[in-house]
């Protein structure tokens, strides 16, 4: 048998120790919203609640119960922009970060 580490695993401790990891992530994730990859983003936000403010803490700033949010970042979760929105927003606060948007042209 393989020694490995789970990646979730090794993700979390990585954003709890890395801080421009964790802003990185942060970052993708917004990135794969904006570009049409929800799925995606949404799994790495799961990981960054996990790895940052936790579920309950989540819950209490979205005012949302700690079930919901994990639904809404699973695999098949549906949030809505407003809860998209305050999930972001307590992600940055944890991390005391801010986003911001560049466009740019596609020829």
């Amino acid at each position: 048998m393989a020694l490995t580490r789970d990646f979730k695993h090794t993700a979390v401790e990585r954003v709890k120790r890395d801080p421009a990891f964790a802003k990185a992530l942060l970052d993708e994730a917004a990135n794969l919203f904006l570009n049409g990859e929800p799925d995606t983003a949404r799994l790495i936000l799961r990981d960054l609640v996990n790895a940052t403010v936790g579920f309950e803490a989540l819950a209490t700033a979205t005012a949302k119960p700690s079930k919901s949010l994990h639904r809404m970042l699973s695999e098949n979760g549906n949030p809505s922009m407003d809860n998209l929105a305050a999930i972001f927003g307590a992600i940055r606060q944890s991390l005391r970060v801010g986003i911001l948007v560049h466009t740019v042209e596609i020829a």
